[in-house]
Formats: structure tokens, C-alpha cells, sequence
């Protein structure tokens, strides 16, 4: 246990006794602690049973983890985005608390967890464990800015409890909490990995033939078709090695875990979906890729030709558009960029335009993520046309992928990334995917292999 905890617990036990009373009340207490990975706290310390959730920024030096499930919302339907933040404000509500002023974003009391691409999405047993909108409250969070990491408590008294039981659990909980590092890949696994798409790539193809003839018919102006690749492993595939690959080979990227006892969440997105702080709502367009080169003359070349290419721009230019839209009438002002900035990750480039607006109600970042989601640069426009192609094309239950992914605190700001370079971890089976934004000009070999670009973010590590 850390150092710090041991008057953390005797300020819990102190709140729990004033908790006590006729109605269920929230108790959280924050304090500073010295430790510099949060991360790989939470993967140590974890239990078979326990829920867990993990989210680093490693190049803005963030990092949020939370163990444990002091309580959970869930929802489905059209009306998810607004159930679960309704939920999570109810729940909130008479909270008593100790923590330290001026809390950053990410620390004290945090929602984390997801939505699936479809508002009943995840019906395949895969996504058992992950059901449309999931947001859990950690018995235990840590959150880490730069060089400070604040650790958080919770625990709810039920009505005529007696507060030795749940000041019991969180004791449990802590004394529980290990530093050990992440543990590494295995770079020569026993055994053999065997990999195989979910469906045909002639299938794909075949479904982004058909997705260009809407196009181009007027039925749509875009549509968004993915990928699911299989990587079956002679044992379970590991989720905090994988997290810890994908945080040093994507620094610039929102890496992210949501763990069950069944099966992990993961990847390395970056698309920020959208990220709240007080008045201000901040998102990026992002649509349009190229692959990277090692030689840097030659990796410039291949941005300047994005930059430049109708196809990409015309496919950009419909995500600016629609972001913008969504944002207006709940806003004082919105401002998106000039032309669109690169952004490079390890094995593609992006176009990307950065938006921000200054809101003019008081909307929560999960109530803000269910205003864009999805956007045009995963589902496609006019948005419900191109839900509705996707479920006929696609033949793929996409669960969380392509969903909102992030976190939310007490003063309802919070980040939440698009939940793409992706895969869900299920025992030995790994399922991997990918997908493009298909418009009138595509070419289904070309998207088949821009498909294959970005698997590569992921698959040659779950494949050895």
C-alpha cells in the first residue's frame, strides 16, 4: 500500500460515518500519492472479477486509470447519450466529499468507460460483457497530470448501512493496489497465431462496389464500411502488454482500455471525438489517410499528395461540415481551422481540422459526444442513410468500435476519443478492425488495401 493512503482511509471512514442516514450517498476522497504510472497500477492490481479502464495521452503526459466498480450505467436506444448522463448527475447528487482545491480535469470522482458504434450495437457474443452505453464509477481511480498523480476513493452507503462494510471493501481495494511495471510482448510466443479475416476481402470490395453505386445514384454522399480481422493465439492474449506497446508506439495518440472479467477493449485512436472543459468543446475532423515512409522526403511527399487529393478532400471536407453543424445551435460561437493540418502517427497520416466552440448551455461532455456521435469520418452522410447502407453492406457487428470512448468527471468535463485502431481481446481471440470512408470516386481495391494500412496498427501485435 502507498504511503499516503493510511489518512486517506481514516478521512473515508470519518465521511462514511457522516453518510450514514436514510437515503444511499456517494463518499469520495482524493489525495496525492507518489507514483508515476497509473497505468500499470491499475493492470497489477486488478482482480479476475473486477471491471478496469485505463487512458493515456502519452505525449500530453495524462494518464487516467480506475478498479473496481463503486457503481454502473447502463443504457441503450436512441436516447443513451442523455440516459447515462442523466444517471451519472442523479448518482452524483449529496455527494460527500474531501479532496483538494482545484481538482484537473480527470481527477476526484470519474465516470469512465463507452457507447457502440449502434445504439443496440454489441449483440454478438463477443461484446457480451460490453453493452451499448457503459459508464462505470471506480472504486479506486488514479489520475496523473505531468508530474502529479491524485488518487480517488468511492464508495457508496446504502440507506441504514453501517459504514464499516464499504470502508472495508475500499481498504481491501488499496492494500491491494501493486506497482509493478507493464509487462512486455512476447517477442517469440509458443505456438503459432493464426490470422484470417472475418469475411472475404472480395466480400469487402464487393461492398464498397456497391456502397460507390449509391454514391453515386444520390442515395448517399458517403459511407463508412469496416473490417474485422481474427487472431486466434495458442493462450490469452495479454491486454496490459498490448496497452503497454501501443502507448510507446503511439504517443501522439488517445490510448485506451475498458476491461471486464470476460474481455478487454483497446486500441490507439487518433480521432479526439470531443473534449469539454467549462464553457469550452473542443473536436477534430479527421478523414482522409495516406501511409508513412521512413525516408522523410519521400514521407513528405506522400502528405503533400493528401493534401492535394480531391478524393481525400472531398471526404474531409463532409466531416468539417457536419461537426459544424451539430455544434451551432448549442453554441455561442464555432471556429474550425484553415486548411487542414497533418497529423502522423506511426504507420498513416491524417487530415485533420481542429474545431472549438464556446457553448451557450450547459451541456456535459457525455451529453456533447451524443450530439457528434457518429460522425461522418465512421458512419457517413446523410447520417441515417448511411446507417442504414452500413447495416446492409457490412455484415460485421461493430460493438465499441468505432464508438465513443473516455471518461467524465463531477464537473462533467472529460474527454472522449472515436474508438478506431481497435480490437477486443477475448481469451485467445483477438478481433482487429478497420475501416474507410468510401465516396463517389472509390476504388474497392484501393480501399482494401488502405484497410490492410491501418490493421497494421494493430494486428502485427496480436499476431507476434
Amino acid at each position: 500500500m502507498f504511503a499516503q493512503t493510511e489518512n486517506l482511509l481514516a478521512e473515508l471512514e470519518r465521511l462514511l460515518a457522516r453518510a450514514a442516514g436514510p437515503r444511499r450517498r456517494l463518499v469520495s476522497v482524493t489525495a496525492e500519492v507518489e507514483l508515476s504510472d497509473p497505468a500499470a497500477v491499475a493492470f497489477a492490481s486488478r482482480s479476475a472479477s473486477d471491471s478496469w479502464f485505463c487512458w493515456e495521452e502519452p505525449e500530453r503526459g495524462f494518464t487516467l486509470a480506475g478498479i473496481g466498480s463503486a457503481a454502473r450505467v447502463v443504457s441503450r436506444g436512441r436516447g443513451r447519450f442523455g440516459e447515462v448522463a442523466a444517471d451519472c448527475a442523479r448518482l452524483m447528487r449529496d455527494r460527500i466529499a474531501s479532496e483538494p482545491a482545484a481538482l484537473p480535469a480527470g481527477a476526484g470522482p470519474v465516470w469512465t468507460g463507452g457507447f457502440a458504434f449502434h445504439q443496440d450495437g454489441g449483440s454478438a457474443a463477443q461484446w457480451s460483457s460490453l453493452p451499448p452505453a457503459l459508464l462505470v464509477l471506480p472504486e479506486v481511480a488514479l489520475a496523473r497530470d505531468r508530474d502529479r498523480t491524485l488518487l480517488t476513493a468511492c464508495a457508496f452507503l446504502e440507506a441504514g448501512e453501517e459504514p464499516a462494510a464499504p470502508l472495508a471493501r475500499v481498504r481491501a481495494r488499496i492494500v491491494a493496489l501493486r506497482g509493478d511495471p507493464l509487462p512486455l510482448l512476447d517477442p517469440a510466443p509458443t505456438g503459432s497465431v493464426t490470422v484470417a479475416s472475418a469475411a472475404d476481402p472480395e466480400a469487402y470490395e464487393a461492398a464498397v462496389a456497391r456502397g460507390v453505386e449509391r454514391i453515386r445514384a444520390g442515395e448517399l454522399e458517403k459511407v463508412v464500411l469496416a473490417r474485422e480481422i481474427r487472431a486466434d493465439a495458442p493462450r490469452a492474449h495479454d491486454p496490459a502488454a498490448l496497452f503497454g506497446a501501443l502507448r510507446d508506439l503511439f504517443p501522439s495518440c488517445f490510448c485506451f482500455c475498458a476491461g471486464t472479467p470476460e474481455a478487454a477493449f483497446l486500441g490507439a485512436s487518433p480521432e479526439l471525438l470531443v473534449r469539454r472543459r467549462g464553457a469550452g468543446a473542443q473536436t477534430v475532423a479527421l478523414a482522409g489517410s495516406t501511409r508513412r515512409s521512413a525516408d522523410p522526403a519521400v514521407d513528405d511527399h506522400l502528405g503533400e499528395q493528401l493534401r492535394r487529393s480531391e478524393k481525400n478532400r472531398t471526404e474531409h471536407e463532409i466531416v468539417v461540415r457536419r461537426i459544424e453543424r451539430a455544434l451551432r445551435p448549442h453554441s455561442v460561437w464555432v471556429e474550425k481551422g484553415g486548411e487542414p493540418e497533418l497529423i502522423r502517427v506511426a504507420n498513416i497520416q491524417h487530415l485533420a481540422t481542429p474545431i472549438h466552440a464556446q457553448l451557450a448551455d450547459a451541456r456535459s461532455a457525455i451529453e456533447l459526444a451524443g450530439l457528434l456521435h457518429p460522425t461522418p469520418a465512421i458512419g457517413g452522410e446523410p447520417r441515417d442513410d448511411a446507417l442504414a447502407a452500413i447495416a446492409e453492406l457490412e455484415d460485421l457487428d461493430r460493438g465499441w468500435y468505432a464508438g465513443a470512448i473516455g471518461w467524465m468527471d463531477t464537473a462533467e468535463d472529460g474527454d472522449f476519443c472515436v474508438g478506431i485502431r481497435s480490437a477486443l481481446l477475448r481469451d485467445r481471440t483477438a478481433h482487429v478492425f478497420a475501416g474507410n470512408g468510401i465516396v463517389s470516386d472509390s476504388s474497392p481495391a484501393d480501399e482494401l488495401a488502405e484497410t490492410e494500412l491501418k490493421l497494421g496498427a494493430l494486428l502485427p501485435l496480436v499476431a507476434g
